[in-house]
């Protein structure tokens, strides 16, 4: 685990670092020429497109794979108890009220703050035209049909992708209610499948930086230095966002947890540090599990079920910074979605949390966001270049699913609170 996450953070380093250097060697071939001209350029572009489609080909198996296992998992769960019961529930609800406030943040957030134009003019330079869709004129009828697949596997090859999380979510429902020794084969296999995909986009994410480097070069070579600007205002609303869901839960848990804000403050305090430290809400499980028995006055026997239930099952900011990042690049695009690829990017971003919870950061960022960025019809050419400063939110990220954890520990506790508190 120590050397995984050695890897995967020494990656981050080394992603930043080609974004960097080709930002910078595309803007100085922008003003100073590239060797070899268009022939150089056109190289350089079809490795960085290389790259991406490498990692565009585990989405569908990766996804259905991880929704199969999720849902199995989270039914499971919900079986062991009126506790586990009640937490999952609970997790549901807030899901979905994370996935309202993401819709509405990123289009605040954009409407006060707004691209550069001319920026995003400039990095969107020699990339496609937004694909044909369901336009945004479309009728809502035209989104419903598109709920249920009536031919999965074609639905697969055309990247209909809610179709595919909802034929995966029914999948993994049914697969929970087979007898043990059918089930636990079933299971296994999808743990398997998805497994093997993991394996192969750690592959692909070893050649990340020469990826990134050969598209942020492209980038380069038309935007210049407006490329940075667009970026670091990508990572600041995406980072906005995170934090204000995060500091929604201090008042949900003085509410409904019955917890002064003080003390609730307190608690959390040490959590958020090693998850700032971290970027790991399983790393931050013990001091979470200590502060909420101590500090919280939960039970231990409440905060061992809940706790490792809600890192398992539960991260509150996925739909946030995921719809975020899609809407960002919709707006970059130029696109307005409709009614009906919102609504699917928004059921397609609450089911994708459940699946993609635990995976390392490089590897759900695609797998959870690619899904999403395709039911709202966006192109995924941007996602290289933010996953290169994708580090910075996802320590914001990180922050808020422990202060919901531990909030939602103390609120599924409830009335059975210690005397005097």
């Amino acid at each position: 685990m120590k050397i995984a996450r050695s890897f995967l953070t020494s990656l981050s380093a080394q992603v930043l670092l080609a974004l960097a250097l080709g930002l910078t060697a595309g803007a100085a071939a922008q003003a100073w020429g590239l060797p070899g001209g268009h022939g150089t350029a056109d190289f350089i572009a079809a490795l960085g497109q290389l790259w991406l489609n490498a990692l565009r080909m585990t989405i569908i198996p990766l996804v259905f794979s991880l929704l199969v296992t999720g849902i199995a998992s989270i039914a499971d769960a919900a079986r062991t108890g009126r506790l586990a019961l009640k937490a999952v529930l609970l997790f549901g609800v807030l899901i979905l009220g994370s996935t309202i406030y993401a819709v509405a943040a990123a289009y605040g957030l954009h409407a006060l703050w707004p691209i550069d134009p001319e920026g995003a003019k400039l990095l969107l330079a020699g990339h496609p035209a937004a694909p044909d869709g369901i336009g945004a004129a479309a009728p809502f009828s035209e989104f419903l049909k598109t709920i249920a697949p009536s031919n999965p596997i074609r639905a697969a090859s055309e990247d209909a992708i809610l179709g595919i999380v909802v034929f995966a979510v029914f999948f993994g429902f049914a697969a929970a209610q087979l007898p043990e020794r059918l089930r636990l084969p079933l299971v296994t296999f999808f743990e398997a499948v998805g497994e093997a995909m993991i394996v192969i986009v750690r592959w692909v994410l070893m050649a990340a930086p020469l990826g990134v480097f050969a598209l942020s070069l492209g980038v380069g070579l038309t935007a210049g230095a407006s490329a940075a600007g667009v970026l670091l205002h990508y990572v600041a609303v995406i980072s906005i966002a995170c934090i204000g869901v995060g500091l929604i839960f201090y008042p949900l848990a003085v509410i409904f947890g019955r917890v002064s804000l003080g003390r609730f403050a307190r608690a959390a305090a040490p959590a958020q540090v090693v998850a700032f430290s971290t970027q790991s809400s399983l790393a931050s499980l013990p001091v979470m599990v200590e502060r909420s028995v101590d500090m919280l006055g939960v039970p231990r026997a409440t905060a061992g079920l809940v706790l490792p239930l809600a890192v398992a099952v539960f991260r509150v900011t996925s739909p946030v910074a995921n719809l975020g990042v899609a809407i960002y690049c919709a707006h970059l695009f130029g696109i307005e979605p409709s009614m009906g690829q919102l609504a699917a990017a928004m059921l397609t971003a609450m089911l994708i949390s459940i699946g993609t919870v635990g995976l390392p950061g490089q590897v759900s960022f695609f797998a959870s966001i690619a899904p999403i960025c395709i039911a709202m019809g966006v192109p995924l050419e941007m996602l290289p270049l933010l996953l290169a400063v994708e580090v910075i939110p996802d320590i914001f990220r990180t922050l808020g699913n422990v202060t919901a954890d531990m909030a939602v520990t103390r609120i599924v506790q409830g009335g059975e609170v210690e005397a005097g508190d």
